[in-house]
């Protein structure tokens, strides 16, 4: 069962970037459902993630900036990433326990 990314791109610090994870099969809705990313040269990290009730957690890092959010009748899952910084460039993921690694979306932040 597997996800797909999008919405990444280059932007610059300060900028904003809307990233969707689109589902397929039946267990979404049931699942929680997180991000993760990864720079380059680095290991995989947690950014946030969305029960299936909705409630949310975020990283330290990114808390204030990012918002994560889902909409079950449409199996996808959103980040909303505001205020972006050079550091938060990189991979980003998004994982269920019912999925498979996606191939992620790159995000780059600079000027």
């Amino acid at each position: 069962v597997q996800v797909v990314e999008s919405g990444g791109g280059l932007v610059q610090p300060g900028g904003s970037l809307r990233l969707a994870c689109v589902a397929s099969g039946n267990f979404f809705s049931r699942d929680l459902m997180a991000w993760y990313r990864q720079a380059a040269g680095k290991q995989r990290e947690w950014v946030a993630n969305v029960d299936s009730d909705g409630r949310t957690d975020y990283a330290w890092s990114v808390k204030d900036r990012f918002t994560i959010s889902r909409d079950n009748t449409k199996n996808t899952v959103y980040l909303q990433m505001n205020n972006l910084k050079p550091e938060d460039t990189g991979v980003y993921q998004c994982k269920g326990i019912d999925f498979e690694w996606g191939q992620g979306t790159q995000v780059n932040v600079s000027s």
